[in-house]
């Protein structure tokens, strides 16, 4: 079903995906909003049982776990880092906002405003609904764990905890919503990236094909064809399998956010040597180039040590061991390899071109059409 959703909305064009866009994540805001209240309400002890839980699963079993029992500092620092693959694979997919930019309407105004909405959201929903989630279910809890199928929701467990009936039910189907939310960006992100690599010459020219309205039908059929990988999980070893898939996904996306620190660090220096203010852009910040260097070596950092546990005492496991640094080792054999064959040399910063068609871009932006009522400008402006 989710499958014939999410190639559904991205075969119907970039029109199509963006009000689905808008419809699931309508439904995320609206079930986040309504799971973070919920749980400061649970927390305080006002569900079912009246159990007021406070700060009690950040004194007993604590907020950090030893690592397969390696006591002291040592394990719980060795916890805390063999999660990081998992919070970046969560966090993967902000750098969508950027890769719309090509079909995107008024790109110079409304990128940056998504931008801004992007950290925004963030700060509120993440790390907040994190912060609610470990005062409401201890780390010890033993469907948090991934064994031969699938682990539950940690607001479904707080609220089956609670003794409320029926809403774990709805919050499995907001789930799945987001689920489909997620597919659909990766197909749309995954298959532009693809025709965007045809049509500079750097991949295969039937991926640069297009229907009439312009919609890179190759290359969205062809990755599409990977989602066919989800019935791997129908087999007994279902949680193995989803382990496998999120650690490549997390270190590609850390990789794909390492180039895109590197690309930014150039451009940086471009700017710098050529004399333009990066305050003339329509999108600034302060933090650059220190955010940018930042990235840059905590994701190389995250990527290098992520499968640092295979290599404990009687630990070895040649599938972890593949899954997690294929794509990290394939990164740079790809890009020296891409170097090497097409034989593009490194632009120099003083020749970095950051003038040509601004004109036209200029001159193609449509003004918005105004709110028709207040609700309508509250929800432009929380979307």
């Amino acid at each position: 079903m989710c499958i014939i959703v999410v190639v559904t909305i991205n075969m119907l064009g970039a029109g199509a995906y963006g009000e689905a866009e808008f419809c699931f994540a309508s439904i995320k805001v609206l079930t986040i909003t309504g799971l973070i209240i919920l749980g400061i309400v649970l927390d305080l002890g006002g569900g079912p049982y009246h159990d007021r839980i406070g700060f009690r699963y950040w004194k007993n079993p604590g907020p950090f776990v030893q690592f397969k029992g390696i006591s002291g500092a040592e394990g719980r620092f060795l916890g805390w880092w063999s999660v990081l693959d998992n919070a970046a694979f969560s966090f993967i997919g902000t750098e969508i906002v950027a890769v719309a930019a090509g079909e995107t309407k008024n790109p110079r105004r409304n990128l940056p405003k998504a931008i801004r909405r992007v950290y925004i959201r963030i700060l509120l929903f993440y790390i907040l609904g994190t912060l609610v989630i470990g005062l409401l279910v201890p780390s010890t809890n033993s469907q948090l764990v991934i064994n031969s199928g699938t682990a539950a929701s940690p607001f479904v467990i707080a609220i089956e905890t609670a003794g409320i009936k029926s809403l774990p039910s709805i919050i499995n189907a907001c789930l799945l919503t987001s689920a489909w939310s997620a597919a659909s960006s990766d197909l749309y992100t995954s298959s532009r990236a693809l025709y965007g690599l045809a049509i500079a010459g750097n991949g295969p020219k039937v991926f640069a094909r297009t229907s009439k309205s312009g919609l890179p039908y190759v290359s969205v059929i062809f990755c599409a064809s990977f989602t066919l990988l989800a019935f791997m999980a129908i087999s007994s070893g279902a949680g193995q399998v989803f382990v496998w898939f999120s650690n490549m996904t997390s270190v590609a996306g850390l990789m794909t956010w390492f180039g895109i620190c590197v690309t930014y660090i150039r451009f940086y220096s471009g700017m710098k040597v050529q004399g333009i203010d990066r305050r003339t852009l329509p999108y600034y910040t302060r933090v650059q180039p220190f955010a940018a260097w930042y990235g840059a070596v905590t994701t190389l950092i995250i990527c290098f040590f992520n499968g640092w546990s295979v290599f404990l005492k009687g630990k070895w496991n040649t599938a972890t061991f593949v899954t997690t640094y294929l794509p990290f080792i394939f990164f740079p054999i790809l890009y020296i390899g891409a170097k090497f064959y097409y034989r593009t040399p490194t632009i120099k910063p003083e020749d970095m071109d950051f003038v040509s068609d601004i004109a036209q871009i200029e001159a193609d932006e449509e003004p918005d059409s105004p709110p028709k009522n207040k609700m309508e400008a509250f929800w432009r402006w929380l979307m």
